[in-house]
């Protein structure tokens, strides 16, 4: 794919990865819905500005078409989302790469995310074809806790 960048996530990308969000495929999330989670864009820009919340975006052409942002706290995949026409070219496992690469290098070991539960969701086989596992715990929302040993 031509013109295709990755770089890593500054505080004005943050209203844009909002509205990306909720145009995913699956599991998409309204600008709504994310506050009353209490993810705004003022949240998220602060979590990047401050840190805590690294992520990495990749742009065709200079427009953001994905992302993906970690905790440095916890080492939580936090999200991991890609407009639909870009779905299956391997955008989605560099961010995720990009991610783990990040989060390892903080000196963690096992990192871990939440996962829908239901076969039929395709990041339900994502994960696991690359390399995550299911701890048999499940999040508030029911969605399966996976994790991956890095080294």
């Amino acid at each position: 794919m031509t013109d295709l960048t990755y770089r890593p996530a500054v505080p004005d990308d943050a209203a844009l990865c909002i509205t990306i969000r909720g145009l995913t495929r699956e599991n998409a999330f309204s600008e709504e819905e994310l506050r009353a989670l209490g993810i705004t864009a003022e949240s998220w820009s602060r979590g990047i500005q401050d840190g805590s919340c690294p992520g990495f975006v990749a742009c065709r052409e200079g427009q953001m078409i994905g992302y993906c942002f970690g905790d440095v706290e916890s080492g939580e995949i936090v999200v991991l989302a890609l407009l639909p026409a870009y779905e299956g070219q391997g955008i989605g496992k560099t961010l995720l790469g990009l991610m783990i690469e990040t989060l390892a290098r903080q000196g963690f070991k096992r990192l871990f995310l939440a996962c829908s539960s239901d076969p039929k969701v395709r990041s339900h086989g994502f994960y696991r074809y690359l390399g995550w596992v299911p701890t048999g715990e499940r999040d508030e929302y029911g969605d399966d806790i996976l994790e991956l040993s890095v080294h």
